[in-house]
């Protein structure tokens, strides 16, 4: 993968770099579809969207089992929103799906700038892309829940992303502390029991009775992103100029509050 501005004489491996840009126009959403392996080993089919005016990134893919995993960076508000449209289990009288929405706070050497993602564009669209490198898993409690009403205060993607997940969607104290820094009105956030009392109740698995509360555990995995600009040099060059991307692959584990167990269904592990 490169990026526009490369001169023509490159060595030959960057020649050989699968992706190719540019996009010609700026602001407009762009889209880019890549085939990726999922960490099973299993391919899917994944959707990068960058708009560099809203100064937003969103990742979207369907996973074997049905489940559509959606991730947006919003640059202006450093904001990350995860979200899960889970398919139900009708047999044990859930709905058609469940949807669960989790939102931290946005570092930004995370993931290349929406502008460098709006750029790239795929030579081989058959390729099936796999990470080059596997970033260690981050264990996440979700301790706060996000005033849906609200939200647009967080950030305006969420009304969109989060529209299944009116009454599931989670934050951290340590990022609403953060956001309420920088202005966050405080009627965003809506306490959730105490993180002591969450202590004491038990893993959703460990739960028989299905109308009893438990903490929930969720993960998902980012199986391909560009994480990383690469830089070159050259001879005809003062200072190192961008000339491609480097990828990764990010799995995720959230904690969380459910009333009943009957919304965590899938958390059999004790």
């Amino acid at each position: 993968m490169r990026l526009p501005g490369v001169p023509p004489a490159l060595p030959a491996l960057l020649l050989l770099l699968p992706l190719l840009a540019p996009l010609l126009g700026t602001g407009a959403p762009a889209e880019l579809r890549v085939r990726v392996r999922l960490p099973d080993g299993q391919v899917t089919e994944e959707s990068l969207q960058a708009d560099s005016d809203a100064d937003s990134i969103s990742l979207e893919l369907r996973k074997p089992d049905g489940t559509l995993v959606s991730f947006t960076a919003d640059f202006k508000k450093d904001v990350k929103i995860f979200r899960a449209l889970i398919l139900g289990e009708l047999e044990k009288g859930q709905s058609q799906f469940q949807a669960l929405c989790f939102v931290t706070q946005l570092q930004h050497n995370e993931i290349i700038p929406s502008e460098a993602m709006a750029k790239l564009r795929q030579k081989n669209p058959r390729a099936v892309r796999q990470a080059e490198e596997v970033r260690g898993l981050e264990h996440l409690h979700m301790d706060v829940a996000v005033n849906f009403s609200q939200g647009a205060l967080l950030s305006p993607h969420l009304h969109n992303v989060c529209a299944e997940a009116v009454d599931a969607i989670f934050a951290r104290q340590e990022d609403v502390r953060f956001w309420l820094e920088q202005g966050v009105d405080s009627s965003v956030f809506e306490a959730l029991p105490k993180a002591s009392e969450q202590a004491e109740l038990p893993r959703c698995g460990q739960v028989g009775d299905r109308a009893k509360p438990c903490v929930c555990r969720y993960g998902l995995s980012l199986a391909w992103y560009p994480c990383m600009l690469k830089y070159c040099h050259s001879r005809d060059r003062p200072t190192p100029y961008k000339c491609g991307i480097r990828s990764c692959q990010k799995s995720y584990s959230f904690d969380f509050y459910v009333p009943q167990r009957q919304l965590c269904l899938w958390d059999e592990d004790p």
